[in-house]
């Protein structure tokens, strides 16, 4: 089963969406440009078709185009040219939770898979399915509150951003327990140390998302995250990473 702590002292390297800096998000070429780039694992989204109901590999239904992918056409890219690459799975559609796992079974790759939700209720049914299934990780959204940070709401939004950061480590522990969730997937905006630590106390590992700033990047990984989604994965020089990991 993939271990998403940190390897040798230093955080995981999560592609977003393939390398969605350097080629188009959720296609092969951009599932490419993250292995070229020599990522640990490689995020990408889960969507319905809007005419077939088949499961693809995009953000949204709207934004599908002629290079978007199947579900299958992406599991055979990770058995066929990425067979050392963890694949993470994250999950936009409530009731395709079976569906998504029967893929990653039928391709064999349950074992070096992760799967995320910002639904605590897919996450809990992704943790209920009987037989192999992966490690199942709850996304916390900056904007859970439901306030966006541009317009007149900004200065609401910048509060209300300020006390979830405070109250997140008291959440963890009722949030893990409700889903069943194995990992915590927090908005980068959302991390420092207590969190990290509240999520550490229960075994669950902590995966930000989506850094692209190296000062953003020094921070998280010194508040101990053990995995970082970004949409350049170049950001990891083995410089930088010989830094983090000191």
């Amino acid at each position: 089963m993939i271990s998403l702590s940190r390897r040798d002292g230093r955080p995981l390297r999560i592609g977003h969406r393939g390398a969605a800096a350097l080629a188009p998000e959720n296609t092969l070429p951009s599932l490419r440009a993250a292995l070229e780039a020599g990522v640990d694992l490689i995020e990408f989204d889960v969507v319905a078709a809007p005419l077939d109901g088949g499961l693809v590999v995009a953000h949204s239904a709207p934004e599908m185009h002629p290079e978007t992918p199947t579900l299958d056409e992406v599991l055979r890219f990770f058995v066929e040219e990425a067979p050392d690459v963890g694949a993470h799975v994250d999950l936009k559609e409530r009731g395709r939770e079976r569906e998504v796992i029967d893929a990653l079974r039928r391709f064999d790759l349950v074992g070096r898979s992760f799967v995320s939700s910002s639904s605590p209720r897919v996450v809990r049914r992704l943790a209920g399915l009987a037989g192999p299934r992966p490690p199942a990780g709850i996304t916390v959204p900056r904007g859970v509150l439901g306030i966006s940070d541009e317009g007149r709401t900004a200065p609401i939004a910048r509060a209300a951003l300020r006390a979830l950061r405070l109250v997140m480590p008291f959440a963890i522990r009722p949030l893990l327990a409700y889903t069943g969730a194995n990992a915590v997937v927090l908005h980068h905006t959302l991390v420092d140390g207590r969190s990290v630590r509240a999520a550490h106390a229960r075994g669950a590992p902590v995966v930000t998302w989506t850094v692209d700033d190296r000062d953003e990047l020094a921070r998280v990984v010194a508040a101990g995250v053990d995995a970082v989604v970004t949409n350049d994965p170049r950001m990891f020089t083995p410089e930088s990473l010989s830094t983090l990991s000191a």
